[in-house]
């Protein structure tokens, strides 16, 4: 498509709207990221690679070097600067694999996660508080089309 779309009826409308209310919410969440990285003095990959590692811990699973990369779109040797400069500052530490010695895996410090829960808490906080007035069926509604946008661009 190399024509602006525009909307012929009352669905494509809703559906304008809709990806308007996408684009606005993702506007919002990078002057989130920015502020959260202002707030915690990390550049954009660093805190991009600290909320990888919270969101797979909270799913109880392991972060290779090699995720790490492969999430930033990053080469193993940029990564390699930013577990460097992360583990320097005591915010990550390299381990062993618990179950394949030959592998590493990457994950936080408690102070780490510590820092990362006390900035960005507040603002999930926030965002709990926008979605009280949504029944759980909206919630759900919520959930399946945001997950359909994240297959759409390639999640």
């Amino acid at each position: 498509m190399t024509e602006r779309w525009v909307p012929q009826t009352p669905r494509d409308a809703l559906m304008m709207s809709a990806m308007t209310a996408v684009r606005a919410f993702s506007d919002a969440m990078d002057r989130m990221h920015g502020d959260m990285r202002g707030d915690m003095d990390m550049n954009a990959s660093d805190l991009a690679a600290m909320r990888l590692l919270v969101v797979r811990e909270q799913r109880g699973e392991w972060v290779s070097p090699h995720q790490i990369a492969a999430h930033l779109s990053i080469s193993t040797a940029s990564t390699t600067k930013l577990l460097d400069r992360l583990t320097a500052s005591g915010h990550l530490e390299r381990r062993p694999h618990p179950s394949d010695r030959r592998a590493r895996v990457v994950v936080l410090t408690d102070a780490a996660r510590a820092e990362f829960y006390r900035h960005f808490g507040e603002r999930m906080g926030r965002m709990r508080e926008g979605m009280a007035s949504f029944t759980d069926d909206e919630l759900r509604a919520i959930v399946r089309f945001l997950g359909e946008m994240e297959t759409a661009l390639g999640g």
